[in-house]
């Protein structure tokens, strides 16, 4: 048995069944599941949100994340995405609360005649592996999005692939699992043997690796958001992701006129803002969209997403520790990993029966990483 279900009390009033480490919204999403099933949640984290999920872009997408290599990883995108719907339902009717969820799909295209050799490559892929993924033509793209350049030679549509904003989603979580009954505790967990419960589950991204001596790394992402003039809508409704001129870009519109841009992948673990990444998104950007050269420039910023040795997240009891559970390692995709990570850390928590689901992205698939035991 990995976990202690709640038919099997801790024997002490006083002490939480589970602590949660870290308050972002794999976090959030996991005390929420957990608190709704009757167990005594504490979360701990001294800035809730303030991780990856403050820099996030917030698609949700099984499709254009799909990548080589990856067929496992992109399964449990897939189970993932198709449980937002349900998920962000039941999250809005608890709280009240706006998610900025949208559902119009993503347009996946090629500026030039290279870059749409590279992205039908990716797209043939996808479709082997049963993606729904269809073909259009330049005219059958801009009849969907006259926005878009006319220098963009093709494309394809993705239409499960959706979005939600982070910045919308983290604070209806926390709402969610305090009215559920989880407390917060301002505090930041240096030493898991600090933390008092009867289990203990490690989602604190980045920082997991000094709690857990698991491999997850610092993956610097920078970001743009633009504002429409007045405030306006943007001219386009699908998230369009892309090549232009080999630089990879992704463009998210949101209803209050904001669109996110990015995103660079970097093997860095500073968060400042480089000229020559603006540069290179903002050429990208207007290049498929021209109209973005007139939006206002509101912010830059740059987020450590937490990666892992095959880019897939690590779920699970650690090796010598059924009472500690991994939930962190989702590198590009904690957003759209958030509600299947929640529920099968939960069922693990509840039953003690690990869910089939989880045996690819356990932590023992990476052995024992420190000789020091990170716990005492």
């Amino acid at each position: 048995m990995s976990a202690r279900p709640p038919s099997t009390p801790t024997g002490d009033a006083g002490r939480a069944d589970v602590a949660v480490v870290g308050a972002g919204p794999i976090g959030l999403a996991i005390a929420w599941r957990c608190a709704a099933r009757g167990l005594r949640v504490t979360v701990h984290d001294p800035a809730p949100g303030s991780g990856a999920s403050a820099v996030a872009a917030g698609m949700l997408s099984p499709v254009a994340e799909a990548y080589f290599g990856e067929r496992e990883l992109t399964g449990l995108l897939v189970a993932s995405a198709a449980r937002w719907p349900e998920f962000a339902a039941e999250l809005g009717e608890v709280t009240g609360a706006a998610l900025g969820y949208r559902t119009e799909g993503t347009l996946m295209v090629g500026l030039t005649a290279d870059d749409l050799a590279e992205a039908r490559r990716l797209w043939a892929y996808q479709q082997e592996l049963g993606l729904p993924v269809t073909p259009l033509r330049p005219t059958e793209l801009r009849d969907r999005e006259p926005a878009l350049a006319p220098r963009v030679r093709g494309g394809a549509l993705a239409p499960t692939d959706h979005q939600v904003d982070p910045r919308l989603l983290v604070p209806a979580l926390r709402t969610a699992a305090e009215r559920a009954g989880a407390v917060l505790v301002p505090g930041a967990v240096r030493r898991l043997a600090d933390v008092d419960a009867g289990v203990t589950v490690v989602a604190a991204g980045c920082g997991a690796a000094a709690l857990t001596g698991l491999p997850v790394r610092p993956v610097k992402g920078q970001v743009l958001r633009l504002r429409a003039p007045g405030g306006a809508a943007p001219d386009f409704r699908h998230v369009i992701r892309g090549y232009a001129d080999g630089e990879s870009v992704y463009l998210v519109p949101r209803h209050g006129g904001e669109v996110v841009v990015g995103a660079t992948v970097e093997e860095r673990r500073d968060t400042d803002v480089s000229a020559g990444a603006v540069l290179r998104l903002l050429r990208a950007a207007v290049e498929l969209v021209p109209e973005l050269a007139e939006y206002d420039l509101v912010e830059t910023a740059a987020g450590l997403r937490p990666g892992t040795p095959d880019n897939a997240p690590i779920l699970g009891p650690l090796p010598g520790r059924p009472d500690v559970l991994a939930a962190t390692g989702h590198h590009r995709h904690g957003i759209v990993l958030t509600p299947v990570t929640a529920d099968l850390i939960a069922d693990l928590v509840t039953t003690g029966v690990p869910d089939p689901l989880l045996d690819p992205f356990r932590p023992e698939r990476f052995g024992r990483t420190t000789e020091e035991d990170p716990w005492n």
